[in-house]
């Protein structure tokens, strides 16, 4: 035997038990006692093979870190070996362990074929589907996944759980071709996807994250509204919820896209229309209040179908992205992200930009379909159309560049022949905002005659509403390219080019370019009004009119007007994508904020 050894206690604590008795053979590693420290337990073991020779606590008896316990005289035992534990199955599930999978388990698609059974009476997917299609395979994980409805009061706990899993909302992170977003959405088979108590609850966990991890959200809004049945928080309005400021406060500072199938009302329609983006499907019923709203109003009775259907909000402009179904809202919504992740495409291509040359008819007076320059100009598949059934005489889509992202504004010679009506302006300067916000890079397409005019396009706020155009083009600080496709006339064409043609960090027009103060028609009769009232032959005033408008279209066309310097130049149309990348590349990356640029984005 050896000398003796002593067995100092770990910490402090109180002796729990004495596992061995004095005198007894113990092996090294064996537990001889077990003290109780802060409500954990921690064995003291024995420091070699050998005899104890001394206990020297009693079984309740408090000691102090570094206090002798025990006494061990070492030595060769005959005791067995000590029991190395073997390790433990990888896949062996513990019954704590099995109790949360179980409790998981109960929210899943796969234990609700009911209410999976409904949406497919509908032809629509599931909220679980919706977000497992948008994410990266694996990427996500899911915040509140065990959350049940505020009800507990009311409603027995099985039932809840059974009934109310996630309290109608699932929400978490997840990643988008390869890039985090905030990924949320109500279900419609939880109390019709209404916003109860902690389904705000995890509204402002979620959009808090957003915001301190400046993540993208995708928001999926179906859903009847605030939900009345909540039973189990205090107060009375609950107007003190928070969601809807945390929502707002992340306009301009990440990109916010809401994806809608079927019916929005009340408060989900509020998340919705703070969205920078909204896609919705033909089935989408859109509006800030449900049919109980409407008859607890004593405004009548009507079917929900008859409140914002989508015929409705396209044209109006509420959506900006009309879809077929869900899976075409996810594709969009992915390629929607996509503008904004920065990092341009290492693939891409074009048509031949020679094509371009011939899309401008040579008759002046003739019209055509801007939509064909746009998509030959830009990288074949890159181009978005927002809005395309509101404000139609100004087109607004975000398309690449040898797979650099930019937005895109353009007269439609096809309504008012490109002139800027109230809509119109409004389409546009809030899209610059957009742009703006996230430093995406704009190309201007120019054909306008200017500001639309007359008694009744006045009563529509025009004055207002085209100068939206100007004070946002001239306070926007991401690079701007304009191109005059044809026509440049007026206030118009300065607010499509940031208030003047240099304004822009390139203005070039094609040869079909045409510039001038007013639409040169309008100027002839307004100038020389009292000559040619004093032709008294009408088809020699007429000839005599048409010889002043062909003069002065020679003096207003594009080659006239850079050989001035009042453009940067007149170029061949093939030639439009090369300017627009060597702006492109010379214009440095913006350094990364820490808050917003912009103080939010407007709604409309």
């Amino acid at each position: 035997m050896g000398d003796i050894i002593d067995i100092t206690a770990p910490m402090q604590g109180t002796i729990v038990t004495l596992d061995v008795t004095d005198g007894q053979q113990v092996r090294k590693g064996q537990q001889l006692m077990l003290i109780e420290s802060m409500k954990m337990h921690h064995a003291i073991e024995s420091a070699a093979d050998g005899v104890v020779r001394g206990l020297l606590v009693a079984a309740g008896a408090t000691v102090m870190d570094g206090a002798v316990v025990a006494r061990v005289e070492p030595g060769v035992v005959q005791v067995a070996e000590l029991k190395v534990e073997a390790v433990e199955d990888p896949a062996h599930v513990r019954p704590d362990l099995a109790e949360v999978i179980a409790r998981h388990e109960v929210g899943l698609d796969a234990a609700r074929p009911d209410a999976v059974e409904r949406r497919r009476k509908v032809g629509r997917r599931t909220a679980r589907e919706n977000v497992g299609d948008l994410v990266d395979e694996g990427s996500f994980v899911e915040y509140g996944p065990v959350v049940i409805a505020a009800q507990r009061r009311r409603r027995e706990l099985a039932d809840l759980i059974a009934r109310t899993p996630a309290d109608g909302m699932i929400g978490g992170l997840g990643k988008v071709n390869g890039h985090s977003v905030v990924a949320m959405s109500y279900d419609y088979t939880v109390l019709a996807g209404t916003q109860g108590t902690q389904n705000h609850r995890k509204k402002d966990r979620l959009f808090e994250l957003a915001e301190q991890l400046r993540l993208p959200v995708v928001f999926f809004t179906e859903g009847g509204g605030g939900r009345p049945g909540d039973t189990d928080q205090s107060g009375v309005s609950g107007l003190d919820c928070l969601a809807f400021l945390y929502f707002a406060e992340l306009s301009g500072l990440v990109p916010i896209v809401g994806v809608n199938a079927g019916y929005c009302f009340a408060g989900n329609a509020a998340i919705l229309g703070c969205c920078d983006v909204v896609i919705a499907t033909e089935d989408s019923n859109i509006g800030m209040g449900g049919p109980a709203m409407i008859e607890g109003g004593g405004l009548g009775v009507f079917d929900p179908h008859d409140i914002g259907p989508i015929e409705v909000q396209r044209a109006n402009g509420v959506v900006d992205i009309v879809v077929p179904d869900e899976a075409a809202a996810v594709a969009t919504a992915k390629q929607y992200l996509g503008y904004f992740t920065k990092e341009p495409s290492d693939t891409w291509e074009c048509v031949d930009q020679r094509e371009l040359r011939h899309v401008i008819p040579e008759d002046r007076k003739r019209s055509y379909d801007v939509h064909d320059v746009i998509q030959r100009l830009f990288d074949t598949g890159s181009v978005l159309e927002l809005r395309r059934d509101f404000g139609v005489g100004m087109v607004t889509a975000f398309a690449r560049v040898e797979g650099r992202p930019v937005g895109v504004v353009a007269n439609n010679p096809g309504h008012l022949a490109g002139a800027i009506d109230s809509d119109g302006a409004d389409k546009a300067a809030r899209f610059l905002q957009l742009c703006d916000a996230f430093d995406m890079p704009v190309v201007t397409l120019i054909d306008t005659p200017g500001m639309m005019v007359g008694p009744e396009v006045e009563k529509t706020a025009l004055v207002r509403h085209c100068s939206r155009l100007f004070v946002t083009g001239a306070n926007i600080t991401v690079p701007l390219i304009s191109i005059v496709l044809r026509k440049s006339y007026g206030l118009g064409a300065q607010a499509m080019m940031g208030g003047s043609t240099k304004a822009a960090q390139a203005c070039v027009a094609w040869p079909t370019g045409e510039f001038g103060g007013m639409g040169l028609e309008g100027a002839v009769r307004l100038g020389y009004r009292n000559e040619l009232a004093a032709i008294a032959d009408p088809d020699e005033r007429e000839r005599t009119f048409q010889t002043m408008v062909d003069r002065m279209y020679e003096i207003g066309k594009a080659s006239n007007v850079a050989s001035h310097f009042e453009i940067d130049d007149v170029i061949d149309p093939a030639d439009s994508r090369r300017w627009i990348a060597a702006i492109l590349e010379a214009s440095p990356a913006p350094p990364r904020r820490e808050g917003k640029k912009r103080p939010n984005i407007d709604t409309w």
